[in-house]
């Protein structure tokens, strides 16, 4: 064979590799889609860890369980998901319809759109049951030994569930992004037992409880845990019972938030556990008008005008924040609080510095309690209990 053949050869060899490189899988993370009538549980159990799924804008009618990392991503408001609907075959045909005698309620009508138990009228997949028991949207969920790493939800909506919109329970680097959570019944986006999660550019509205949610544990007592730096960061809160509930946790930050139109802003939650609640920083927040009345319970008195609320928090910086107008004649009313805990726990050794806090009533600011070594520094305002911390 000649030089010049070989040559040949070799050129044809190379543009033969190359054309099977472009059509070979990519080492990188492999993608899926998911369209209207498609299952996004099913591409989740399919997906291998490290892939990014896709759902196309659309309604999506399911609970999704996730337990493995991979990306979960939408088209913000145009990607919806919502509660199974599920199917019920009348035992006769139905009679045309008719109005309802006075005094009586219409019967409900399911949306035309909505396929029955999940995608497509299928049943929803035996990996998803834990989800849909808890009527959750999406669950991320691992386990003590296991926890789920690196998940990361952006860019959908989850609305109307019976609980909660996105639940997560052992988590590690949990990112939630440019999520809408709203009309939850429960909470809109929660994680208990989690560290190092991520809740940036999200809206949590019109939910039951809390907006956000972040907790040690939410089935048993005991001290708080460290989140080794969590961040809720630049989202937007309104028209939920709390905003921002961050309990018997500590080592995060809460900056950069707005919350408007809640019964209450931002609560730091803790009890007589040890180690206690707080090691945490609130900064930068824009908390304003946070007048919707919520009835009490057993745990609580009634919300209405809270700006920010301690109790049983420790070593808490609350600083740089513009709280202004949260009126109200709950116990807790009033712009920053440090409220005396039902359960014997104090505020001890927090830091109240360089806020804004103007308009609030009954006060700006209050200190209750018989907690030591809390600290009123440099904040603007016009009234305070017990009076001389302004």
């Amino acid at each position: 064979m000649t030089n010049r053949q070989i040559k040949s050869l070799t050129c044809i060899a190379v543009v033969i590799a190359a054309g099977l490189g472009v059509l070979a899988p990519s080492s990188a993370a492999a993608g899926r889609r998911v369209h209207p009538g498609d299952s996004i549980q099913d591409a989740v159990d399919y997906a291998r860890p490290g892939d990014t799924i896709t759902v196309m804008p659309g309604t999506y009618y399911e609970n999704v369980l996730i337990t493995k990392r991979l990306t979960l991503r939408g088209f913000g408001a145009r990607t919806v998901i919502k509660p199974p609907v599920t199917a019920v075959t009348p035992a006769a045909p139905a009679p045309t319809p008719a109005a309802a005698a006075p005094g009586a309620a219409a019967a409900p009508v399911a949306p035309a759109a909505a396929p029955a138990a999940g995608a497509a009228g299928k049943a929803p997949s035996s990996r998803a049951l834990a989800c849909s028991q808890a009527d959750t949207g999406i669950c991320v969920m691992g386990t003590a030994e296991q926890p789920v790493v690196d998940v990361d939800i952006r860019s959908l909506t989850v609305s109307g569930f019976k609980r909660n919109g996105i639940w997560a329970s052992y988590t590690d680097r949990l990112s939630v992004q440019r999520v809408i959570a709203e009309k939850n019944g429960t909470w809109g986006i929660a994680q208990e037992r989690s560290t190092r999660g991520l809740f940036r550019d999200n809206t949590a509205r019109d939910n039951t409880e809390s907006g956000l949610f972040i907790a040690n544990t939410v089935d048993r007592e005991g001290g708080a845990t460290d989140t080794l730096g969590a961040v809720v960061r630049r989202n937007t809160l309104t028209g939920n019972r709390i905003g921002v509930t961050v309990r018997r946790v500590r080592n995060l930050s809460v900056y950069g938030n707005t919350l408007t139109g809640n019964c209450g802003g931002i609560f730091v939650v803790g009890d007589e556990g040890e180690p206690g609640a707080g090691d945490m920083t609130i900064r930068n927040n824009r908390i304003h008008e946070n007048n919707k009345f919520c009835k009490g319970n057993t745990r609580l008195p009634d919300i209405q005008g809270v700006g920010i609320v301690l109790t049983g928090a420790e070593q808490t910086v609350v600083r740089s924040n513009d709280i202004r107008g949260n009126v109200g004649a709950s116990p807790l009313s009033g712009g920053i609080l440090l409220f005396k805990s039902f359960v014997g726990a104090t505020n001890t050794d927090n830091v109240i510095r360089d806020n804004v806090v103007r308009d609030n009533k009954p006060a700006d600011l209050a200190n209750q309690g018989t907690g030591t070594g809390n600290q009123f520094v440099n904040n603007r305002c016009a009234s305070s209990v017990p009076a001389g911390m302004c």
